[in-house]
């Protein structure tokens, strides 16, 4: 009889636990629905970003205003008033005097749909994370995480407009400083969705806690992220419209005059010609870097997954470093820049999951506590 019973609250117990994984997967799941919509909509964010700051728009709105912003002109005096604004400040004053109503409406609405989708983002994170911590569906080792990335969101909004303010007053241009700071704060919120999405999927089950490689992976991540940040600031100078040859610059494969700024480190954020050459050598980096892993992993994990996340990391790198190259050799043509920055992006989503790939999915915290 003894022996029943305990079978039984066995089986029970077997049985909640099974419901409990039960719950958890279906709650993961609809999380990853919610990850893949935010991570796309950061994607066209920073993409709409790019075209922004391509075609000299970011400055075409002149105030703050994260609320009544949202609502763009509805009338004549109201685009007239808007226009009235940029006519203050220097970048319509020294570059673009005499612009027409017409001409500003366009560099206007590519600045109101940046700030429409910034936004918008906002929303599409913070009112899902709302439903799903109050009805239970977030485990709690994602909370801290989730609500950091949205406190980051919100900081990312400020620092937009930090950004924006450079180019009001005593420039034609946005700081480079404050563009590779906007850049790379949303690179680390979509670097930190997509870490938190790899974690909640499948992986497979002799991926997992491999330490071969791990290190390395994450170095690469971070490489990613430093390539990212010395292109805004390529971006920044519009260092890309000058010296576009490859794979000589200036007639050299090291140029001369790097460090003709005093003093020299101030080079390494100011000056055009160092700057773009600084990103070139990050390139070929990132490239060599991917190249001996890819290689390491193959010969020590050979038909793991890992092995043949590898080989797919050094070929999106290709792809990333020939839309780089291009992108110099077309003097920055707007599509194949935006490509170039949209690829940017992608080769990190990659690396995250590659290094998260090392680690494994969060484990089922829920059935241990039914077990207990």
């Amino acid at each position: 009889m003894r022996s029943e019973t305990m079978a039984k609250g066995h089986a029970s117990v077997e049985q909640r636990v099974e419901t409990a994984l039960h719950r958890q997967e279906n709650n993961r799941r609809l999380l990853r629905i919610w990850l893949r919509v935010v991570l796309f909509t950061l994607f066209c964010l920073v993409l709409v970003g790019g075209a922004t700051r391509l075609t000299e728009s970011g400055l075409s709105i002149t105030e703050w205003k994260p609320i009544h912003g949202a609502i763009p002109p509805l009338s004549v005096a109201e685009w007239e008033e808007e226009f009235q604004l940029y006519k203050r400040i220097p970048q319509y004053q020294e570059i673009n005097r005499g612009m027409s109503l017409d001409e500003f409406k366009t560099i206007f609405w590519w600045e109101w749909a940046h700030r429409l989708l910034a936004r918008t983002i906002g929303l599409i994170f913070a009112l899902p994370l709302a439903y799903f911590w109050l009805t239970g569906r977030i485990e709690k080792r994602l909370r801290l995480p989730l609500l950091g990335l949205l406190a980051l969101g919100g900081f990312q909004g400020f620092v937009g407009w930090w950004m924006v303010s450079s180019g009001l007053v005593n420039r034609t241009d946005v700081s480079q400083y404050r563009l590779a700071t906007h850049l790379t704060i949303a690179c680390l919120i979509f670097a930190g969705c997509m870490w938190i999405l790899r974690g909640l999927s499948r992986h497979s089950a002799d991926a997992s806690n491999e330490r071969t490689g791990r290190g390395f992976a994450a170095l690469l991540a971070v490489l990613c992220l430093f390539q990212i940040y010395l292109g805004a600031l390529v971006a920044g100078l519009n260092a890309g419209l000058s010296y576009n040859t490859w794979p000589l610059m200036d007639g050299s494969i090291v140029p001369g005059d790097l460090f003709i700024q005093q003093p020299w480190w101030i080079n390494l954020f100011e000056n055009p010609k160092t700057v773009q050459f600084i990103h070139r050598l990050g390139a070929y980096t990132l490239f060599a870097a991917t190249l001996w892993h890819m290689v390491r992993l193959c010969r020590a994990l050979p038909g793991t997954p890992h092995a043949r996340r590898s080989v797919l990391f050094f070929l999106l790198v290709c792809v990333q470093a020939a839309f780089g190259i291009t992108t110099l050799l077309t003097h920055v043509d707007i599509h194949v820049a935006l490509a170039h920055q949209g690829m940017a992006l992608i080769v990190l989503a990659f690396a995250i999951a590659h290094w998260r790939g090392f680690i494994g999915e969060y484990p089922a915290a829920v059935a241990a506590e039914v077990r207990r």
